[in-house]
């Protein structure tokens, strides 16, 4: 499996040590950025945007992504079509949102969870399977919702 990785200036030394975690367990991995720690302006949204752009495009399975809290960068990505990205700080929701909500991008907080702890939470969310049924119909359901965005002159 290739897993497109990406973070802001306070996640790279996290997502670099995920990074490894993940090649150890066999997967592929692709750096979409950010490079530079002592570099603040290395906002979140462009990471969160390439990584979900590679997951929607089919570049990369799946996503993992890393900011100060995890959850601006996966904002981000959530807002490419195709992408269901969830923000966990344990490994049981990391889970459940693979198992019921067919999540394709994780992302965590390195100002939130210490490395270990975000190692159990990835191989939570990489070990999980979607159990579709009735959670595919919901999933469908999201879906539909970003259809109905999508179309030509649709406001509020």
């Amino acid at each position: 499996m290739k897993v497109g990785f990406g973070s802001d200036h306070a996640g790279i030394e996290l997502k670099l040590t995920l990074m490894e975690h993940l090649k150890e367990r066999g997967y592929e991995c692709v750096d979409y950025g950010n490079y530079d720690p002592d570099n603040r302006d290395d906002d979140y949204p462009v990471p969160g945007r390439k990584v979900g752009e590679a997951v929607s495009r089919g570049e990369v399975d799946r996503g993992v992504l890393v900011c100060g809290t995890g959850l601006g960068i996966s904002l981000a990505a959530n807002k490419v079509p195709g992408v269901r990205a969830c923000c966990c700080s344990e490994p049981c929701t990391a889970s459940l949102s693979v198992r019921h909500n067919n999540c394709n991008i994780i992302s965590v907080g390195a100002r939130i969870v210490g490395r270990e702890e975000a190692k159990m939470i990835i191989d939570s969310f990489f070990d999980a399977k979607f159990e579709g049924g009735r959670h595919a119909r919901r999933v469908d359901m999201l879906t539909q919702i970003e259809k109905d965005y999508g179309k030509e002159n649709e406001t509020l």
